[in-house]
């Protein structure tokens, strides 16, 4: 079975930012100040801000921001830290796949739909499988190349729970790519990080493409 064709294993002795962003940084504009900028792409767009349809637009778009960049206000070693070690010896691979995620590109703010498959091999300790759910949720909710936010989830679940191994790959269609620019649909992206025992041991990394299936 062929292996994801992105494996971000350069630079492994550096590790990529984890740390939450700042919820509030100095100079944020007021929400009064968010709903303006909307007024003003709508002018620049062509089209009246004032007309009836687009009245409440500039304060719809400010909640849709909330809710769409709420990972800003939320620090992923959280969920973590909450973890078991009663596992009656359990020392195999733990795999959540199918993590299905929305996030935005930093580039054009366009979507980026996809799910991420996560695992790791257990050191002692295990943690909560929604709370790997909500890792992905928590970088996703932020500005996001696909690369990165592969590399900080893994980087993320090797630092707190320190396991053996850690594997993210994630499959997810750019909106960017498929409505501007070349406008090709259909096409999906394919990127994965392995950490400890699935970079080392190419047993461990096939038995978690076994188990995921071939990214497509």
């Amino acid at each position: 079975m062929p292996e994801p064709v992105r494996d971000l294993r350069e630079g492994s002795a550096q590790k990529p930012t984890s740390s939450p962003q700042p919820a509030s940084s100095p100079g944020r504009p007021s929400r009064d100040e968010a709903e303006a900028a909307v007024r003003t792409l709508l002018q620049w767009a062509g089209d009246d801000p004032t007309r009836e349809g687009l009245l409440d637009t500039p304060k719809r778009v400010a909640r849709a921001f909330e809710e769409w960049f709420v990972g800003y206000e939320t620090d992923p070693e959280e969920y973590l830290r909450r973890t078991f070690e009663e596992v009656e010896g359990y020392d195999e691979m733990v795999v959540l796949k199918d993590i299905g995620f929305e996030s935005h590109c930093e580039h054009h703010l366009a979507p980026i739909i996809g799910r991420a498959h996560v695992a790791y091999l257990p050191d002692r300790r295990v943690v909560g499988i929604s709370k790997l759910a909500r890792v992905v949720d928590t970088y996703a909710k932020r500005l996001q190349i696909q690369e990165k936010m592969t590399a900080q989830i893994a980087q993320v679940i090797q630092d707190v729970l320190q396991p053996l191994g850690v594997a993210v790959v994630i499959e997810a269609q750019h909106q960017c790519m498929t409505t501007r620019g070349v406008h090709k649909t259909g096409v999906g992206m394919v990127t994965s990080r392995m950490l400890g025992a699935f970079r080392t041991d190419p047993i461990t990394r096939r038995e978690l493409l076994s188990i995921i299936g071939n990214p497509r």
